[in-house]
């Protein structure tokens, strides 16, 4: 796992964040690895993260890789502090978006405890909190920490 922290300013004209994630699975299933940025509304980099998941879909990943960045800034932030903030999360996965946007309903029971999750981080977030779909050559910075963690992975079980 890496992670590269920045200071989070109190600056109370950064009230938006930015979170690009994505998840993949080399195989699907296959071994699985989710990443996120988290920007302030001046392109800022606050975080940076790439994570092993062990062996997952690319559904689960995506869905792994946005309750991590929600785990994230619950760590990070105080609630009281994110409920001044508009949170939007930008994803290349299509059914993940309409799915947490309730466009899609969820059929898998693995999807359905996920979505369990990502509702109760946001409960707890207490922020306004919206989803994007944008196309995956917008989200490449989220896409390279995904493949360079599999990589990684790849390289950590060859030796």
């Amino acid at each position: 796992m890496e992670e590269r922290n920045l200071s989070i300013s109190n600056d109370s004209e950064k009230q938006a964040l930015l979170i690009f994630t994505d998840g993949g699975a080399r195989g699907n299933p296959g071994p699985a690895a989710i990443g996120f940025i988290i920007k302030d509304n001046y392109g800022e980099v606050l975080v940076e993260l790439g994570k092993f998941i062990g062996r997952a879909t690319n559904n689960v990943a995506e869905y792994q890789a946005v309750i991590e960045a929600l785990t994230w800034l619950k760590n990070n932030y105080q609630r009281k502090e994110l409920s001044n903030y508009q949170i939007n999360f930008f994803l290349d996965s299509n059914l993940v978006v309409n799915q947490l946007n309730g466009r899609f309903k969820i059929k898998d029971a693995k999807l359905k405890n996920l979505i369990i999750k990502v509702r109760c981080l946001e409960k707890e977030i207490n922020g306004k909190i919206f989803y994007h779909f944008i196309p995956r050559q917008k989200n490449h910075h989220a896409d390279f920490l995904v493949n360079q963690t599999l990589d990684k992975q790849n390289l950590s079980r060859r030796h």
